[in-house]
């Protein structure tokens, strides 16, 4: 026998020992199921590119929520999908107090409050030009869409919201929504501030979900380039700077690197999104039997967690939380 002072394996000899000294979990406490939301009564229609994700009609979205608080799933974040008829290039609707989207709101606060839910706010759900942002002369105008989105937080905040997600990436929205909102008197309303994210190819089924591609161009000139981190590292200082309460990293499983970066240079809780395109692999590859789809869910998970997010967005909520009972 040779002499191996440290032997590493002898703290993986068994199950028990594995988890004494394993140093990172996921618990469902950690998680955010995101939930979209659509018109109508009595309506379920499941997304073709992410199985087992559904568009729920407001009478709808109650059940599902009280099954998700019956397995421990606490938090929310709602996304919109509207038709044609709601949307204008100045995106009216999302301040509308009793549109669809606030009146679910209100509706999911008074039968389930102790739910917390998470809002977005970002024009493209309600922009006949499908950009996050004012478009004018084929540009997207920075200072002209605060004032919008504003007034976005401001409704959502009336209708219940614990915690607004500026998803934007326009300059200066976290400190313009974080005024109004203490203006009004909404302090306690968190702000989740998307700080780092990309202009990436994994959100597919996430606009077929909201038919919310844009009309034209791309969204580069206020996403962040893929190839950056340092960038990522003035974003989220801007943001910290200007009252965010989480720093977010979207998408998650591409850029784990900017997860950690962000984790060890600031002090506040980090998000990142496991966005739908990242889910849509896994499901995809699982139905055709290439790889366990539970075990990689799960592993995809614990990646996120280990990188440094104590917050996780993702579609695998429901499913990780009845793995789990």
């Amino acid at each position: 026998m040779i002499n191996l002072p440290q032997r590493p394996r002898r703290n993986r000899k068994n199950q028990v020992v594995r988890e004494l000294v394993c140093e990172n979990s996921v618990n469902v406490n950690d998680l955010i199921l995101p939930m979209f939301l659509t018109e109508g009564k009595n309506k379920k229609s499941e997304i073709s590119s992410m199985p087992n994700i559904y568009r729920f009609s407001g009478d709808l979205i109650l059940n599902e929520i009280e099954a998700c608080l019956k397995i421990g799933l606490h938090t929310f974040c709602l996304f919109p999908s509207l038709s044609d008829k709601y949307k204008d290039k100045k995106a009216t609707e999302s301040y509308n107090s009793k549109g669809l989207y606030p009146t679910v709101i209100k509706n999911i606060k008074k039968y389930f409050p102790e739910a917390l839910i998470m809002t977005d706010v970002a024009m493209d759900p309600y922009s006949s030009d499908g950009h996050d942002g004012l478009v004018k002369n084929g540009q997207i105008l920075n200072d002209e869409t605060l004032t919008i989105l504003a007034k976005m937080a401001l409704v959502q905040a009336e209708a219940g919201a614990d915690i607004i997600g500026p998803s934007d990436m326009m300059d200066g929205r976290v400190g313009f929504i974080r005024e109004a909102l203490d203006e009004a008197d909404f302090t306690n309303v968190s702000i989740m501030s998307y700080s780092a994210k990309y202009a990436s190819a994994f959100y597919g089924p996430f606009r077929d979900a909201l038919d919310s591609a844009p009309k034209f161009g791309d969204k580069k000139t206020y996403q962040m380039d893929p190839a950056n981190s340092r960038e990522a590292l003035l974003e989220a200082d801007l943001d910290f700077n200007e009252g965010a309460d989480f720093l977010m990293v979207k998408p998650a499983l591409s850029y784990l690197d900017i997860i950690k970066l962000l984790n060890d240079n600031f002090n506040l809780p980090i998000a990142a999104y496991n966005v739908s395109g990242e889910y849509a692999m896994v499901k995809a590859a699982a139905a055709k039997n290439w790889i366990d789809g539970n075990k990689v869910r799960d592993e995809i998970l614990l990646s996120i967690k280990r990188a440094g997010a104590s917050v996780i967005l993702t579609y695998f909520a429901k499913e990780f939380a009845l793995s789990k009972k």
